[in-house]
């Protein structure tokens, strides 16, 4: 896979950039080149166990991409950074930091003919029904998803005339290992496996857009998940195009929160519990809906896979039951 090359990683100590850098370096591939922003310097603890060939701050990339300090390098880019802080009110900053940025390096690889795999978002949709990549199912309700929506207007411009592959993943929920850095904004798995480990209980939102509390859906999907599609589209050159990625199954946030809680349980010889079992238990506990997020919280996600599969690509998915076994066994046995 792309020999001798040098393949960048933007975003590469963020949860699925080290994810990739990790599955890279499982298949041999160690001329990686990690760009990011470090001035939240526990990320780097991402890229401490893994091997790179180099890092550069997101600030220098860009003028060194164009100074032609990678040319005829550069085997592919995986652009995987962004502010991913869906309550962020600086609009000005994450136009400039999610879209312009990822301009600048779409018109690189198109110029030199490197192929680029991108990180695009299901907060694309908005409070959508449908979850479906065309226009008329999109219509983010913050800043951060009309970022995300505004780039892959500018790579569905581009894709008729492409000169190199430009692949798009919006990604639904995605959890698992790697993404403690990122609090608040990290997965609800990620936070319910540590608010019951440290308090024996869990906290899921009242009921909201006409769902009952804790029935709120999301598409839970597993980063292992995510990085094999990356990877599967890197390896078909040929495909092209803004793809989905989730699992196709919509789970509700008291599943999520069952599934966490038995997986730890098990492990401690305990029996599977029932929702209901664990709302009685007082296990699981229902707060009240933030006013900051009415009216730009999604209720419900599923993502429609038929392109994605048109597309080729016909790997199975973790469902949350598999996927939250697997996270939790890697978050007990961390230090």
């Amino acid at each position: 896979m792309l020999d001798g090359m040098l393949i960048v990683v933007t975003g590469a100590a963020g949860f699925v950039g080290a994810n990739l850098v990790r599955a890279l370096n499982a298949r041999g591939h160690t001329r990686i080149l990690a760009v990011d922003n470090l001035a939240r310097a526990d990320k780097v603890a991402n890229l401490a166990d893994l091997d790179v060939e180099g890092f550069v701050d997101k600030d220098e990339f860009l003028p060194r991409l164009a100074e032609g300090e990678f040319e005829d390098e550069l085997g592919a880019v995986f652009h995987q950074g962004a502010c991913s802080d869906t309550m962020e009110t600086d609009g000005r900053y994450m136009m400039r930091n999610n879209y312009r940025y990822s301009v600048a390096l779409l018109d690189y690889c198109q110029d030199n003919d490197v192929p680029l795999i991108y990180a695009s978002s299901a907060s694309v949709y908005g409070g959508g029904s449908e979850f479906r990549e065309a226009r008329e199912c999109e219509a983010p309700l913050n800043v951060y998803g009309y970022s995300k929506f505004l780039f892959d207007q500018a790579v569905r411009r581009t894709l008729p005339e492409r000169t190199a592959p430009v692949v798009g993943f919006r990604y639904f929920n995605v959890y698992g290992p790697r993404e403690q850095h990122k609090g608040r904004m990290a997965s609800v798995a990620f936070h319910f496996f540590h608010q019951y480990r440290r308090e024996g209980r869990v906290r899921l939102f009242e009921g909201s857009g006409g769902y009952a509390a804790g029935e709120q859906r999301r598409d839970f999907v597993h980063v292992d998940d995510v990085v094999a599609a990356n990877l599967w589209f890197l390896e078909h050159p040929e495909r092209s195009g803004v793809f989905n990625l989730g699992t196709g199954r919509a789970s509700t946030y008291n599943a999520m929160a069952a599934a966490v809680v038995n997986a730890v349980d098990a492990r401690a010889g305990r029996p599977r519990r029932t929702v209901r079992e664990l709302v009685d238990a007082g296990v699981v506990e229902y707060i009240p809906f933030p006013p900051a997020l009415v009216g730009k919280y999604q209720n419900h996600t599923q993502a429609d896979l038929a392109n994605l599969r048109a597309a080729g690509y016909g790997a199975p998915f973790l469902d949350v039951d598999a996927g939250v076994e697997r996270y939790v066994e890697s978050l007990m046995a961390a230090p």
